[in-house]
């Protein structure tokens, strides 16, 4: 498997592992809070193609999933005491992490994990930031294990979909 930033040829792929993965999520613990036709949509692999942020790992030239790495951190962000004093252009926060139902399991996550990290000390970040809905204890325990502190937990505004809090974690670099 290998990691590329994404193209616009990876488009359709991406709305395709989104909705396959909401799919997924609507018959089994739906772990994230993701909704179909609200989050994450073909726009949101758009906005991250088009800023250059959004990253893809394929098997062979299947997308087995993505993320979107960027300095703008969710509004709530502000109200957390972070413990340390990071401008954002030091620090990549971790969006729309996504693995393809197929390759839950197969070490993809961590295979993202990794790269994020390598990544974010390539480019010299500080920090890495990320937020996880407080539920999603699957994803929380890959950050842990990864060395992610628990900072604080907000509300990202939400609520309407039965998600009211989220925990924010960072990775000093």
């Amino acid at each position: 498997m290998r990691i590329e930033k994404g193209c616009p040829d990876d488009i359709n792929e991406l709305e395709c592992l989104y909705n396959d993965l909401n799919d997924y999520l609507e018959t089994h613990i739906n772990f994230p809070g993701w909704k179909k036709g609200v989050y994450p949509v073909k726009e949101t692999a758009l906005e991250g193609i088009e800023e250059g942020s959004l990253f893809v790992i394929k098997n062979g030239k299947q997308i087995a999933g993505s993320l979107i790495l960027r300095h703008e951190p969710e509004p709530a962000y502000s109200s957390a005491d972070w413990k340390t004093d990071l401008e954002y252009e030091d620090i990549f926060v971790v969006y729309t992490f996504a693995v393809h139902p197929l390759y839950l399991k197969q070490g993809v996550g961590k295979a993202l994990m990794d790269f994020v990290i390598q990544h974010s000390k390539d480019m010299n970040m500080k920090a890495i930031r990320l937020d996880v809905y407080e539920k999603n204890t699957p994803a929380i325990c890959l950050y842990k294990k990864y060395g992610f502190q628990y900072i604080d937990a907000v509300d990202l505004g939400y609520s309407e979909y039965g998600l009211d809090k989220f925990e924010l974690y960072q990775k000093l670099l």
